[in-house]
């Protein structure tokens, strides 16, 4: 009986940190959403893209 019951109180404490892992992936969300909106920004810049053509041009020669 006494195993039961501290077997319940440690799922209890558990349960307590079960939001953390949500906040966590937010944060993550974030922090990637961030990165590619600066990403799109560097990549649609005219410096970029006219290198990115030079570079696919040369290839295809």
């Amino acid at each position: 009986m006494y195993k039961l019951i501290a077997n319940f109180r440690r799922l209890r404490a558990e349960a307590a940190d079960a939001g953390m892992s949500t906040a966590e992936y937010a944060v993550g969300t974030l922090a990637a959403v961030a990165f590619a909106g600066v990403l799109l920004k560097v990549i649609s810049s005219s410096t970029v893209q006219s290198a990115l053509t030079g570079i696919i041009g040369r290839a295809l020669k």
